[in-house]
């Protein structure tokens, strides 16, 4: 009788909780690659790797892709704050609590231009941020965007000054914000995609693959230790692991060999997918926005190993943005001390504490992202800070 009551007991409650242990042994499916494999989002790692994650969600790869709310939008809707007024035209930022818009005057004309909503965030905002606004199926940019320096809205880069049409955002524009977004079937203007297979920020999945298996493994047979049906980025070839950070890091890929941005997937070869619109053009001179793979691969600190590669010197699980300390760190367990003498005098020594980065790799204005800040004003550059490592006269050292 016992047996028999335990047995009730028991089927009574798989029976109340059966959809609850079926959506944990099989997770909601996000999105599906290309590939066939299924993304079910880095939510789903936190379970085994908590530590990672919880750093992870800090970081500037995590965050360059968001829905558009009162907490991922960076620029004022506070009266006083929330225009931008250009020579022909003028923007003024409005939320209803829920929802923010951007509304369109144009001066001197009865031109009505309904308001457009900010849906997509683009961008962490430690530089600035640009929008994207949602029309039916298709995905257009604002011609507002934030600039974090001067902490206020700026017309985005290369629009001109008068209203412009709202541009259209292709796969190439969203692939280095957006771990993935299905593409519609292909249109004359290219931004056509599913809303309900998008996958804001750089997440775990962008670089380990779509884990639906792993995730369900893992969770079937908690006592596994080995890793499975997961990419492992350290067994990766040097070449494999610079293409992974190359799809977003070596600039403009205009030239779509195969499917589209987001049809690569770790491990494979890039340049089956894609060339860079530069072609490594000998003596091409690369701007510091958007290429730091062609300007590292330019550096003699590159070409003199056999192993450096991006995560050398990045981890990317972490925020180091800042981290002066950690950087140099990773120089010098190179350059070690009595094997390579700096030839700075100890004033300028002193002066930039020692700081290799400081001298190494300066920040440079870009020419490739420039931003007007209002009507008056004429341009202004970025200054990112560049991978070709190399000597550097003293007057473009930077902090």
């Amino acid at each position: 009788m016992v047996i028999i009551l335990l047995g009730l007991a028991t089927l009574v409650f798989h029976c109340k909780n059966g959809k609850k242990e079926s959506e944990y042994f099989n997770p909601r499916v996000l999105a599906t690659h290309d590939n066939g494999e299924h993304f079910v989002g880095s939510k789903t790692c936190m379970e085994c790797h908590g530590d990672i994650y919880n750093a992870h969600i800090n970081t500037a790869h995590y965050n360059s892709g968001a829905i558009a709310d009162s907490f991922n939008i960076k620029g004022s809707f506070e009266e006083g704050s929330n225009i931008l007024d250009l020579k022909a035209v003028e923007f003024q930022m409005l939320g209803d609590g829920e929802y923010f818009y951007q509304h369109t005057k144009i001066k001197n004309r009865s031109t009505e231009i309904p308001p457009s909503k900010f849906d997509i965030v683009i961008g962490s905002g430690v530089r600035g941020q640009s929008y994207l606004s949602w029309e039916k199926d298709e995905l257009y940019q604002l011609q507002v965007s934030y600039y974090s320096p001067t902490d206020s809205w700026v017309n985005s880069p290369g629009y001109p000054t008068y209203y412009d049409e709202p541009r259209p955002i292709r796969d190439a524009c969203l692939k280095c914000h957006i771990t993935y977004a299905k593409g519609l079937e292909p249109s004359p203007k290219g931004n056509r995609f599913d809303q309900d297979q998008m996958i804001y920020g750089i997440d775990c999945e962008r670089c380990h693959g779509a884990s639906a298996k792993h995730v369900v493994y893992h969770r079937e047979n908690p006592e596994a230790t080995a890793a499975k049906f997961t990419l492992k980025i350290e067994d990766l070839s040097r070449q494999q692991r610079l293409d992974l950070c190359a799809q977003c890091h070596s600039g403009p890929r205009s030239i779509v060999l195969k499917g589209d941005s987001f049809s690569y997937a770790t491990g494979e070869d890039l340049s089956q997918y894609s060339k860079n619109m530069d072609n490594g053009s000998p003596g091409q001179k690369l701007d510091v926005h958007g290429n730091q793979y062609g300007l590292l691969t330019s550096s003699e600190c590159f070409k003199q190993t056999a192993t450096m590669d991006c995560s050398t010197c990045h981890d990317p699980h972490r925020k180091q943005r800042g981290n002066a300390t950690y950087f140099n760190s990773k120089c010098i367990s190179c350059h070690k001390e009595g094997e390579t003498v700096c030839s700075n005098t100890g004033t300028d020594k002193h002066i930039m504490a020692n700081n290799c980065i400081t001298c190494h790799m300066p920040t440079t204005p870009s020419q490739a992202m420039m931003v007007q800040l209002d009507q008056d004003s004429l341009e202004t550059s970025f200054n990112i800070r560049t991978h070709l490592i190399g000597i550097y006269e003293r007057e473009l050292w930077r902090d």
